[in-house]
């Protein structure tokens, strides 16, 4: 038996295992979501109707079927509360990600250029935290953080305060939890490019009489870029639907959309609504996943 044979069938396996596997666990999925954001709440159990009833004959299904509408989604057009925390969502994200950009990218450099045999501390000083309850870490924020907690307290002893100032459910507590928490997926993408970055092409910059700032510029930041694009789309893609830190850090004068999302599942009962909320943010959350995918593309054919 020749090589090609034993290998052939192995290898188509874990060619659509993948594609298997988004079927089952995404499409599937999905298509019952879709099905509910097309529905009407009902007083029932589920609360929903129609419920496409299989077992009554294809004009029972088509029956259903003929039920469904987009009322749902046009009532997420004309009602402010869904259009300002889709708003809010992507404003706070986008600030995040800034933020988590701007303090990430100067400490993988910093890591990316240690001594080979302190890079693996780095990284563990890094992830180490994190290995502890994402729940935990946000409710020792909230200790910190409170009117009597550890930075108030700090700050009084210092003499730079002279009463506890209000820092737990504002703005800058959520986004100082958002930051925290999504730290490492912004560090990860970039130090893993910026060390395997070629030292002699900044020594080829410095030949050619750049100076070190100006070699970073146009060498190291545009050779950074991959890892730059995929640590904004790991912290951005799950900030905008976040809900457990800006439901426990931030007021509650304003909601994200994963508030919202939650408010109409779990106490409003509103399951087609809700469904509804969640089919159009996975269609805005495909928008920076495409330019991606497309910038990837042409940076791959202009390499060639």
């Amino acid at each position: 038996m020749t090589g090609r044979r034993v290998f052939t069938r192995p290898a188509r396996l874990a060619a659509i295992l993948p594609y298997l596997w988004m079927v089952l666990f995404f499409l599937v999925p999905f298509a019952f979501v879709l099905k509910i954001s097309l529905s009407q709440t009902a007083i029932a159990q589920p609360p929903y109707v129609p419920l496409f009833p299989l077992d009554q004959g294809w004009q029972a299904f088509r029956a259903a079927l003929a039920q469904l509408d987009v009322a749902n989604f046009s009532l997420l057009t004309s009602d402010d509360l869904y259009v300002l925390s889709y708003l809010r969502s992507l404003t706070v994200a986008l600030t995040a990600t800034a933020l988590l950009l701007v303090i990430g990218y100067p400490m993988a450099y910093a890591m990316a250029r240690l001594p080979a045999r302190w890079q693996p501390l780095a990284m563990m000083l890094v992830i180490v935290p994190f290995w502890t309850s994402f729940l935990i870490r946000i409710y020792a924020w909230i200790n910190v953080l409170q009117h009597d907690g550890l930075l108030n307290t700090v700050l009084l002893k210092l003499h730079i305060i002279d009463r506890p100032l209000v820092w737990l459910a504002t703005d800058s507590a959520m986004y100082l939890g958002i930051v925290y928490s999504y730290f490492p997926f912004m560090i990860l993408p970039l130090y893993a490019t910026l060390a395997r970055l070629d030292g002699a092409l900044l020594e080829a910059a410095a030949d050619l009489g750049c100076s070190r700032l100006k070699a970073f510029w146009l060498v190291t930041v545009p050779l950074s870029l991959p890892g730059v694009g995929a640590g904004v789309l790991l912290c951005f893609i799950p900030i905008v639907g976040e809900f457990v830190i800006p439901d426990l850090l931030a007021g509650s004068d304003r909601m994200m959309i994963g508030q919202t999302l939650w408010l109409e599942f779990f106490t409003n009962k509103d399951w087609p609504v809700a469904s509804a909320i969640a089919v159009v943010l996975l269609l805005v959350l495909l928008v920076p996943l495409l330019v991606y995918e497309k910038l990837q593309r042409r940076q791959l054919d202009g390499a060639r």
